[in-house]
């Protein structure tokens, strides 16, 4: 957005500062009306032609936009992905344990993701890692849904869940 002496073109449309069409004035004559009225003359439309421009207070709208934008970012939701490990001989009260806290985690609304880390020769028994985590899911369907199904990842398989809608 070009301001005041910026503005290249030699005529412009000017809008007042009420939003009524003053018409096409040549750009000295544009710069005097705004600065009459203690305002900026701020370039809106430059691809139009002749360009648009608008009388206001250019410090004004700035705040005002830099506002909105601050509102938006309050209300936006931030989901955050945590992550849960397990192991493939993981004793079933552990395993009950961070089913519990994964179940916490998707009902503040956060993504889950299950992870089962395979040691040594562990990873020869996929399987047992497998069934792990068909497990969690299974415990936790009534309020998650895949949203990746199970993936190896080097020595890692892998899964995330999402909160239902």
């Amino acid at each position: 957005m070009n301001i005041n002496q910026a503005i290249r073109a030699r005529e412009v449309r000017v809008v007042g500062a009420n939003s009524e069409q003053i018409g096409i004035l040549p750009l000295s004559e544009a710069l005097s009306l705004a600065e009459n009225q203690h305002l900026d003359l701020v370039e809106v439309s430059p691809t139009a032609v002749p360009p648009v421009c608008r009388i206001m207070d250019y410090g004004k709208y700035k705040y005002q936009q830099s506002k909105k934008q601050q509102e938006a970012r309050k209300k936006q939701i931030q989901i955050q992905l945590k992550e849960i490990k397990l192991r493939p001989k993981t004793d079933e009260h552990d395993l009950q344990f961070k089913i519990k806290h994964a179940r916490r985690f998707i009902e503040e609304g956060n993504k889950a993701k299950i992870s089962v880390v395979f040691r040594g020769r562990e990873v020869t028994h996929m399987e047992l890692g497998q069934q792990a985590l068909e497990r969690v899911v299974k415990e936790l369907e009534d309020i998650a849904i895949i949203e990746v199904r199970p993936k190896m990842e080097g020595r890692n398989m892998f899964i995330i869940l999402a909160p239902k809608k």
